[in-house]
């Protein structure tokens, strides 16, 4: 498995880059979102996190400029039933990722229908297989960046396992926070409950 690509640039398209790696050149496959952020033109050097997606007939290399935008392509090809590589692409060029996270987290389906190659369905299928996954990371990555205390995010999560929206959880849960900073996670939890049933 290819996992990460270091080289230059030798031929740029706004989906796909030719990149030299020690005289051999690979094909990747980007989205619009890398070839942006990479500035790609040819000999540029660039960094790409890359996924290998192996069928009967193709092996197909998959690059992205961040950790983040290859999680959600895989998260999408991986997780959700329908979409393939193609599909996730055309979400990952079609907005950004922490755009495409509140999307999913709110379950705007019209939004995410906006996207080219998106119908309504597929929307549907999007927010319906994704929404726990989503919210689960998001909440992790904002308990490594310090954003929200520990028993805030074990409440968090503990309430998206039970069935409630990220964006409810995380609502509910500052609230309590703000009444009492000093909460610990259980009493969080029951306090988000209770708020969130009136």
């Amino acid at each position: 498995m290819i996992a990460r690509l270091r080289g230059t640039v030798l031929e740029a398209y706004p989906n796909r880059l030719v990149v030299d790696v020690h005289g051999v050149g690979y094909e990747v496959h980007v989205p619009l979102s890398t070839f942006d952020r990479l500035h790609a033109a040819e000999g540029v050097a660039v960094d790409l996190r890359t996924h290998l997606n192996i069928r009967e007939n193709a092996h197909t290399l998959y690059g992205f400029a961040t950790e983040e935008e290859r999680d959600v392509f895989l998260m999408l090809i991986d997780r959700v039933s329908g979409i393939g590589p193609a599909i996730a692409m055309a979400v990952l060029s079609g907005m950004p990722v922490s755009r495409f996270k509140s999307c999913v987290v709110a379950g705007d389906v019209a939004e995410l229908s906006r996207i080219k190659g998106i119908g309504k369905k597929t929307a549907e299928r999007i927010v319906l297989e994704l929404k726990d996954k989503v919210g689960v990371a998001e909440t992790w990555q904002d308990a490594a960046a310090g954003q929200v205390s520990a028993a805030a995010a074990d409440a968090e999560l503990a309430l998206i396992a039970l069935g409630y929206k990220q964006v409810d959880a995380r609502k509910a849960v500052r609230k309590v926070m703000d009444d009492s900073p000093q909460a610990g996670a259980e009493e969080l939890i029951r306090g988000a409950l209770r708020a969130m049933q009136k």
